[in-house]
């Protein structure tokens, strides 16, 4: 098997992997959605599992299929120096990035700021959960899934398929829903392609990519939780963005396409 499963197609392994996580995880998710009624309670049980198992498959997978010594080191997730120093400077970049945009909206009309209200306990509270989000989903998709997608792909066509995948999975949705939000699927795509060159910006390392992407959703928890803003309605919902979510409009795209230019141009990489 370890001689000759690292040679079979992508797919195979992408799908190997994601049974061996599923039979892993439902002896657990199965039992907790009998028992209990509540979807938060479900969810905060089975998805901590989850992660967890999806870990320890990951440090398996690569020593026994790729004979990697440290996985995670491979797939970019380094505890040491560099790695946090890096993770500092996304989440301070990726909270200013957005905290922008909402200001330079607020200026042009488009919104009207108010009064905050116990915003402490909720910049720490999303500062937790989009610290365990971008440590979660950077593992994930600019960790293994392009791994494995570059074993097999160039470094182009790897970089698109894990950035649509990426924007394709958190589609799974109904279809009238999928249609009414379908502006936020070019944004998580640009999204995906951002995230990759900061990998490659920083040698592999995944501490920039998690610090962005913990900063946007720590900078949108912290507005959007923290019912800091009223759109005006002066301009419509796809400028400022559908459910007031910046990656589903207009201005968002713009803020976020200057950031994946300014990532991209640090390497060149098309």
């Amino acid at each position: 098997m370890k001689s000759l499963f690292p040679h079979s197609p992508v797919l195979i392994r992408i799908g190997c992997f994601l049974a061996l996580l599923l039979l892993l995880w439902l002896p657990i998710a199965i039992p907790a959605y009998w028992l209990l009624s509540d979807s938060n309670t479900i969810a905060l049980i089975t998805m901590p599992v989850l992660f967890v198992e999806f870990i320890g498959l990951l440090r398996w997978w690569g020593r026994r299929i790729y004979r990697q010594p440290y996985p995670l080191h491979g797939y970019g997730l380094q505890l040491n120096y560099r790695n946090g120093y890096e993770l500092l400077q996304g989440l301070i970049l990726g909270t200013i990035v957005l905290v922008v945009l909402f200001l330079v909206e607020g200026w042009l009309g488009w919104l009207r700021w108010q009064p905050a209200v116990g915003l402490g306990r909720i910049g720490l509270e999303g500062l937790l959960i989009s610290r365990g989000w971008g440590v979660g989903e950077e593992l994930i998709f600019r960790g293994w899934l392009l791994d494995e997608l570059q074993r097999d792909y160039s470094t182009r066509s790897a970089l698109w398929l894990s950035s649509l995948l990426f924007a394709a999975l958190h589609f799974l949705k109904p279809l009238p829903e999928i249609i009414r939000t379908s502006p936020q699927f070019f944004g998580l795509v640009l999204l995906g392609l951002t995230l990759v060159w900061a990998k490659r910006r920083t040698c592999a390392r995944l501490g920039l990519p998690i610090g962005l992407h913990a900063g946007l959703v720590w900078g949108f928890y912290l507005i959007n939780v923290g019912n800091l803003i009223h759109y005006t309605d002066r301009v419509p919902a796809w400028v400022t963005g559908i459910d007031g979510n910046p990656l589903a409009g207009m201005a968002g795209l713009i803020v976020l396409g200057g950031l994946a230019h300014w990532m991209r141009g640090a390497e060149g990489i098309i």
